[in-house]
């Protein structure tokens, strides 16, 4: 069972980069971020208070996530749209877990704390320029 999920929050740690061999295709690349969402409320003293926050697995199946793997950095804010999911396992000593997991359709960067930002060059064959003025 899952269910919408779009949240803002804070990358934990490095990104958990893994790739999973398929037979005669381009292997599927999983980037693992573990994320604390938080949930700032306004405190008397004209503040916030975090009330309610959670950390949160995100998983982000994608084939430039080897690429992202470098991009995605700890301490970064992102912004997470996906399906929240329940995950059951079980620990070492084989007792039941649950932990919910976000299946990230996309994951932005928000632009808190950033000093720069280079694009790539654009790809051949890509949006056409827009037209000079003259």
């Amino acid at each position: 069972m899952s269910t919408h999920f779009f949240g803002e929050g804070n990358i934990g740690s490095s990104p958990d980069y893994r790739e999973f061999p398929q037979d005669n295709d381009e292997p599927r690349r999983l980037l693992r971020l573990n994320v604390y969402f938080d949930n700032p409320v306004p405190a008397k003293d004209g503040g916030y208070e975090d009330r309610g926050g959670f950390w949160a697995p995100v998983e982000l199946w994608h084939p430039d996530a080897e690429h992202w793997r470098t991009l995605y950095q700890k301490g970064m804010r992102v912004v997470v749209s996906g399906r929240q999911e329940r995950d059951e396992w079980k620990d070492s000593e084989e007792n039941p877990r649950v932990t919910y997991k976000i299946n990230a359709r996309s994951v932005g960067i928000l632009p808190y704390r950033l000093e720069q930002v280079t694009l790539s060059a654009k790809p051949s064959g890509s949006e056409p320029e827009p037209p000079s003025e003259s």
